[in-house]
């Protein structure tokens, strides 16, 4: 990851609607949900939902599959590992093997 996709990323969980979204398909796991369930879920707008998902899924912290005129999302833990990653790639004098846990995998 540059520094580039890691403005866009940390911004756009910078955000409290955004942040909730990411945190609520993390939960939903691999499977994710479809956007009328984490409308629900979270009590918001379905066209300010839209737009806090795309600005999430423009950053590369979710990914979407169309299912017939709905679209499931889905957090991409890759993603987020990578801008993990990136803010830890200098640590312990450059050595991130020394410092915390590697990976974000989880064993869900």
């Amino acid at each position: 990851m540059d520094k580039t996709r890691a403005l866009s990323a940390l911004s756009a969980l910078g955000q409290e609607a955004r942040l909730d979204v990411f945190r609520l398909l993390v939960v939903a796991g691999p499977e994710g949900m479809l956007a009328g369930e984490v409308a629900e879920a979270l009590g918001v707008l379905p066209n300010t939902l839209s737009s806090n998902l795309s600005i999430l899924l423009a950053a590369g912290l979710v990914t979407r599959a169309r299912e017939g005129r709905a679209l499931r999302y889905v957090a991409d833990l890759k993603g987020m590992e990578a801008l993990v990653g990136y803010l830890m790639e200098d640590c312990c004098g450059g050595r991130p093997g020394l410092c915390a846990p590697q990976g974000l995998a989880c064993a869900c």
